[in-house]
């Protein structure tokens, strides 16, 4: 008896940090469930883009895949090199994980709803994904392979690369919403036009690069020379099996939802409707959540990897480093201009 007593005081004075491990809890477990089901998404998706079925035998038409999988690599045994650094190569795998989940704190899910309302939000997430990283980099070095070493430098220089497009695509979302705060971003978005008043319009080419730079930052087809299987194997996850290679590939698909969701936040309006101020469909829509909202842009931003993957070749290093350096980086840092001479002479009806 004296312990629960001891237990409820101890909750009053740290009601706090309880109540912040649950909303962590709520946002985790949810973000998990839809990393695994990405992966089935992405099989099905593709399958049928290449007339395939894709997987139909574990579950009801292959539900239960992702958790067959998961158990599969859970169960297997974890092999470390012989002259690998043990602790750096365990350590990896979690900087990957970690950035693509600390990001979602800041993350706004509808008005008010966010876990940690900071004012520099955009900042926030600036530095975090750029930790990412750091994980491929020690993954290769940790391996003591050749092949793990070489795919972690491509990776390195091509994350490098385009993470200067994104920072500057971010710039321009800045200085069109005029506040750091991802809530104040998507209000800035706000307007009678609906989808018209969002960013994706007087940002289209930022909008573009954001994206494309977001593809290329995660590794994804067709931007995945950092594990070319026909050159390099595997890249610097070569030497990984069991649970550290899992939560690479969890860590992989959690970067590309936050792309996603970000994507959608930034350009796209975020929890607003596509319908609001329209005369017939606005009112049939506005009572939607704005969480729903943040869940189908997301889903739709999230469709264009997987059509990307199934279309595009693999590009080759240098054309990827010449697309980074010679063309999305001069278009970003023009686009920045104009959008600040629309903002400072208040040129169109975006920036009111």
């Amino acid at each position: 008896m004296d312990a629960l007593i001891g237990l409820w005081e101890w909750l009053g004075e740290n009601l706090i940090i309880v109540q912040i491990l649950i909303k962590i809890v709520v946002i985790v477990a949810p973000l998990m469930l839809c990393v695994a089901y990405f992966t089935y998404a992405e099989r099905k998706i593709i399958g049928y883009m290449q007339i395939r079925i894709g997987p139909n035998r574990v579950g009801p038409k292959g539900w239960l895949q992702p958790i067959a999988d998961a158990v599969k690599l859970m169960f297997k045994e974890i092999v470390i090199p012989r002259n690998a650094n043990k602790t750096l190569f365990l350590i990896a795998p979690m900087l990957t994980l970690g950035p693509a989940l600390a990001a979602w704190a800041v993350f706004p899910f509808d008005d008010g709803l966010v876990l940690s309302d900071i004012n520099a939000g955009l900042l926030y997430l600036l530095a975090l994904t750029s930790v990412g990283v750091y994980g491929v980099i020690i993954a290769g070095w940790a391996s003591n392979s050749k092949y793990a070493f070489l795919g972690a430098m491509r990776s390195a220089a091509q994350i490098v690369s385009y993470e200067i497009a994104m920072g500057f695509a971010l710039v321009g979302v800045l200085v069109a919403a005029g506040s750091l705060n991802l809530g104040d971003i998507v209000r800035a978005q706000q307007g009678e036009g609906g989808l018209f008043n969002w960013f994706w319009l007087p940002l289209l080419p930022l909008f573009v690069i954001y994206f494309i730079s977001g593809v290329a930052e995660t590794n994804r087809a067709p931007f995945d020379v950092a594990e070319g299987e026909s050159e390099i194997v595997a890249g610097f996850h070569v030497e990984y099996s069991g649970m550290p290679f899992a939560v690479f590939f969890l860590g992989e698909y959690a970067n590309m939802i936050l792309v996603s969701a970000l994507t959608a936040l930034l350009f796209l309006g975020g929890w607003l409707s596509p319908f609001h101020g329209w005369p017939l469909l606005g009112p049939l829509f506005d009572w939607v959540p704005g969480l729903v909202w943040v869940f189908l842009k997301t889903a739709f931003v999230g469709f264009f990897y997987l059509w990307l993957r199934a279309t595009f070749p693999r590009y080759r290093y240098d054309q990827i480093m010449r697309l980074g350096w010679k063309v999305f980086i001069p278009i970003t840092i023009v686009w920045i201009m104009v959008v600040g001479l629309a903002v400072v002479y208040d040129m169109p009806w975006w920036f009111d």
